[in-house]
C-alpha cells in the first residue's frame, strides 16, 4: 500500500496510517515458576518482558543421530536483543507521537514479529514442552497485561468518549480480547465507509491478535514434530526447517500480491506477516550451528567473526535506513518490508560473534542500558501508550507532537506499574501447573469481554434504540428552506444511534474496489423500457433514494452504475485504501460507458460524485472526456453538484455534544471546491442540467456550515449525506431535474 496503514476512504486527505506495532511478548519457556527454582535447572531467567534468552549449545561435536532422550540445554543470555526490542518500541512509540525524523517507525512491529519468531523457535527447539504447558506459559505471560489495558481502557472510553466512539470501543475490545482484533480491522478497512472513521483506542492489539495465532500455529507444528520425531534431532531440525521455508515462502509471496491488491488484507492478515516469523525461526535454525562452529576456534573462526560482525552492522543500518527512509507514502508491508525484516535477522545472526569475540559490533553498540530498560518495559509500554494518545486527541482534538510525546512518556508510568504489579508476579509467583496457567488467561479473556459487554450496552442505552426509525416529511420544491411552511421536525432525525447506518438502499450495487463491472443494479418498474441511470461514486450512490422516488414517481426503471472512490470524471486517480493507482476505476468507467452505448437510450442520465479528485485544471480536462462519451448518447444529461465535506464524523461530534447541533458546524471554506461543470461553463456547453444544493445546505454566508438543519442530521460520517436528507430532498430533485423547462 502506499500509506504504512490501510487508509480511510476520503481520496481528499492523507491517511492516518495505522502500524499500531504491538511488541510481541515472548519470553523464556522456564522449567519452573522463579527465578530462583529456574536458576537450579540450568535455565537463565531474565526480568519479565525481556525475551532474550537464547539456547547456548556445549562447545562439543556434532550430536548423534539418534537418542533416547532431548536433554535440557543452557540458555545464553542476549543482551543485544533486549535492546533490539527497546529500538524497536521506541520507534514505533516514536512515529505515533508524530517525532519528526521518524516516518518510517512504523517498521517497529516488523522487528518485534522476527524476534519472536527467532526466540519462540529457538527456546522450543532446545526443551519441546507439552502442548497445553506451552499454551499454558503463552496465556499468563501475555493476557494479564493486556486485560489490565483493555479493562481500564474500558472504563476510560466510557468516562470520555462519547456514546458512538464508546459504541465502536465496546466492539473493538471484544475482538481485542478474544485475539482477532487484526481480522476486525481487516473488515472495517476494507469498508471504504467504514474506514474513514478514527483510528480505534485498541487498534494496537492487532499485532497482538496476529502474535497469538502465529503461537497457536508454530506450537502446534514445532511440538507436533518434536513429539513425531522424538529423539532424531537431524531429521526434526530438516522437517522444521522444510516447513519454514515453505510457510515463509507462501506468506511472502501474500504479502506482495495483498499489499498490491488489498493494503488492509495485506498489512492485518496473519497470513501476510507469518513470514517475518518464519524469518526469525530460520536463524534461530541456525544459530546452534554458527555458535558451535565459533567456539570450537580453528582455521577460519576469525574471519568468521569479523564477517558476522560486518553482517550485524549492515542489519543494523538496513533497520536504521527504514526507519528514518520510509514513510506513508512507502507501500508497506509488500516488497519494503524486506529491509527492516532482513536487517533484524542480520542483527540475530550476528550475535554469536558479540559473544564469541566481545569486540565492537553492532550488538554491543544495542546492549547499551537505556536501549536494554526500554525493551524490558517495551510489551506493557506500547499497550498503554496507544489508547492514551488515541482517547487524549479523540477529547481534545488534535494535539502538536511536543505534546504526543509527552503523553507517550507518561505512559511509561501505567507501563512499570503493570510490569511490577502485574506481569512478574504472575509469571514469577503462580503455580507452573499448566492448568494453573491456564486459568489464568481464560480470566483474562472473560473480564475484558464482560468490561467491553458492559459498555455497549451502557452506550446504547445513552443512544437510544438503533432500530427505531423516524420518517421525516417531504420536503419543499423549491425556495430556501428544507420544508416548506407549518412543516417541523421536532427531534433530531435521523436518531443519533441510527445517523451512521442511515445508508441508502441497495448497498450491494456500490461494487468493491477491485471490481471492474456493475451488477444488473435495477429497482422500481424493472420491466419497464424508460429508466433513469444514476452514475458515478459513492458520493452518487448517496442519492439512490432520491433517483427512485423519481423513477417511481412515473413508473419506470432506476439503475444503478456505482462505484466508490472512482471518479466519474475521466481521470485515473490513486485509491489509499489500495496504496495504489486506481486501475479497476478507468476499467470500470469505460465498461458503464459501453454498456449504456449497448443498451436502451435512457431517459435520463443522472450524474453525481465527489468533487475533489485531482486539481481543478484535470477535473475540468477529466468531465470534459467524459461528457463527451455521454452526450453521444443522444439522452438528456443532470448533474446533481457536490454536497459540502464536513471533514469530520458528524455524528460522533453530535453524540459528544449531546445532540447541540451548533457545536458541531463547519467551516465554509474547506466545505467547497470549485466544480467545473457549475462554474466552469461545461453545463451549457453540453446541456447539462445542474442542481447545486450548496447553497441550502450551508446557507447564508456566514463563515460555517451546519451539520443539523431544521432537525434533519445532514451527514451520516465526514462526508456523505444521511439517506433521511435524500428523501427529503427528493421533491425538489424532481422539480428541479425533470420537470419541464419553463418557457
Amino acid at each position: 500500500m502506499s500509506t504504512a496503514v490501510p487508509p480511510g476512504a476520503d481520496p481528499s486527505r492523507a491517511l492516518v496510517p495505522t502500524t499500531e506495532a504491538l511488541p510481541p511478548s515472548t519470553d523464556v519457556l522456564s522449567s519452573s515458576s522463579s527465578p530462583s527454582s529456574a536458576s537450579a535447572s540450568g535455565v537463565a531467567i531474565v526480568p519479565a518482558a525481556t525475551g532474550t534468552l537464547v539456547p547456548a549449545l556445549p562447545d562439543r561435536g556434532a550430536e548423534p543421530a539418534e537418542r533416547p532422550a532431548e536433554p535440557r540445554t543452557r540458555a545464553a543470555f542476549r543482551p543485544d536483543i533486549e535492546g533490539l526490542r527497546g529500538i524497536a518500541v521506541l520507534s514505533v512509540l516514536a512515529f505515533h507521537a508524530a517525532v519528526p525524523a521518524f516516518t518510517g517507525g512504523y517498521v517497529g512491529v516488523d522487528i518485534f514479529f522476527v524476534i519472536s519468531g527467532f526466540l519462540i523457535t529457538g527456546l522450543l527447539l532446545a526443551r519441546p514442552i507439552g502442548l497445553w504447558d506451552f499454551a499454558a506459559r503463552r496465556a499468563r505471560r501475555i493476557l494479564p497485561a493486556a486485560a489490565v489495558v483493555l479493562v481500564v481502557t474500558a472504563l476510560a472510553g466510557g468516562a470520555l468518549l462519547d456514546p458512538l466512539r464508546g459504541t465502536d470501543l465496546a466492539r473493538d475490545l471484544i475482538a481485542a480480547a478474544g485475539q482477532f482484533a487484526n481480522w476486525r480491522f481487516v473488515g472495517q478497512q476494507t469498508d471504504y465507509l467504514a474506514a474513514e472513521r478514527d483510528p480505534s483506542p485498541l487498534q494496537h492489539f492487532w499485532s497482538l491478535g496476529v502474535e497469538n495465532q502465529f503461537y497457536l500455529l508454530w506450537g502446534v507444528l514445532l511440538l507436533g514434530l518434536a513429539r513425531h520425531l522424538a529423539g532424531r534431532r537431524r531429521r526434526r531440525t530438516a522437517a522444521i526447517t522444510t516447513a519454514t521455508l515453505v510457510i515463509g515462502g507462501v506468506s511472502l509471496l501474500l504479502c506482495v500480491r495483498w499489499t498490491a491488491g488489498s493494503a488492509a488484507l495485506g498489512y492485518f492478515s496473519t497470513a501476510s506477516r507469518l513470514w517475518e516469523f518464519a524469518a526469525g525461526a530460520l536463524v534461530a535454525l541456525a544459530a546452534p550451528a554458527l555458535t558451535t562452529r565459533l567456539a570450537r576456534g580453528g582455521p577460519g573462526t576469525q574471519a568468521a567473526g569479523w564477517a558476522l560482525r560486518a553482517v550485524g552492522w549492515a542489519g543494523a543500518a538496513a533497520v536504521a535506513l527504514a526507519v528514518f527512509r520510509y514513510d506513508r507514502n512507502t507501500p508497506f508491508p509488500g516488497t519494503a518490508a524486506l529491509l527492516p525484516v532482513l536487517g533484524t535477522a542480520a542483527v540475530l545472526l550476528a550475535g554469536p560473534a558479540h559473544r564469541a569475540f566481545g569486540a565492537a559490533d553492532a550488538g554491543r553498540l544495542l546492549a547499551v542500558r537505556p536501549l536494554r530498560a526500554a525493551g524490558r518495559l517495551s510489551y506493557a509500554w506500547y499497550l498503554w501508550h496507544w489508547p492514551v494518545l488515541t482517547i487524549a486527541q479523540a477529547r481534545y482534538g488534535a494535539l502538536p507532537w511536543t505534546a504526543l510525546v509527552a503523553l507517550t512518556a507518561a505512559s511509561a508510568v501505567p507501563a512499570w506499574l503493570t510490569l511490577r504489579l502485574v506481569e512478574q508476579p504472575l509469571r514469577y509467583g503462580s503455580s507452573p501447573a499448566p492448568r494453573r496457567g491456564l486459568a489464568v488467561g481464560a480470566s483474562a479473556l472473560v473480564i475484558p469481554l464482560i468490561a467491553g459487554l458492559t459498555l455497549g450496552g451502557g452506550t446504547v442505552r445513552a443512544l437510544g434504540d438503533p432500530d427505531a426509525v423516524t420518517v421525516a416529511p417531504a420536503g419543499a420544491v423549491d425556495g430556501p428552506a428544507l420544508f416548506g411552511p407549518g412543516t417541523r421536525v421536532l427531534t433530531l432525525t435521523p436518531s443519533l444511534a441510527r445517523a451512521r447506518e442511515d445508508f441508502p438502499p441497495g448497498k450491494g450495487c456500490e461494487i468493491p474496489l477491485g471490481a471492474e463491472t456493475s451488477p444488473r443494479c435495477l429497482f422500481g418498474t424493472e420491466t419497464s423500457p424508460d429508466r433513469i441511470v444514476l452514475i458515478g461514486d459513492s458520493h452518487a450512490g448517496q442519492w439512490i433514494s432520491t433517483a427512485l422516488a423519481m423513477a417511481e414517481q412515473r413508473r419506470w426503471a432506476l439503475e444503478v452504475l456505482v462505484k466508490p472512490g472512482c471518479p466519474l470524471a475521466t481521470l485515473t486517480v490513486r485509491n489509499n485504501v489500495l496504496g495504489r493507482t486506481f486501475e479497476e476505476c478507468d476499467r470500470w468507467r469505460e465498461n458503464a460507458f459501453a454498456r449504456l452505448a449497448a443498451g436502451p437510450r435512457p431517459r435520463l442520465v443522472l450524474m453525481a460524485g465527489l468533487n475533489r479528485y485531482g486539481g481543478q485544471e484535470e477535473r475540468a480536462e477529466g468531465w470534459t472526456r467524459t461528457l463527451d462519451r455521454l452526450a453521444a448518447l443522444g439522452a438528456p444529461l443532470a448533474y446533481l453538484g457536490d454536497t459540502p465535506m464536513p471533514g469530520k464524523d458528524i455524528p460522533t461530534c453530535l453524540a459528544g455534544s449531546d445532540g447541540r447541533s451548533d457545536a458541531c458546524f463547519f467551516p465554509r471554506e474547506s466545505a467547497f471546491e470549485r466544480d467545473p461543470l457549475i462554474d466552469g461553463g461545461l453545463a451549457e456547453r453540453y446541456r447539462v442540467r445542474v442542481l447545486d444544493l450548496g447553497p441550502l445546505l450551508c446557507p447564508g454566508t456566514g463563515p460555517d456550515c451546519p451539520s443539523v438543519l431544521e432537525g434533519v442530521i445532514l451527514y451520516r460520517d465526514t462526508g456523505h449525506i444521511t439517506d433521511t436528507l435524500a428523501r427529503v430532498l427528493a421533491p425538489r430533485i424532481d422539480h428541479a431535474l425533470l420537470s419541464p423547462p419553463p418557457s
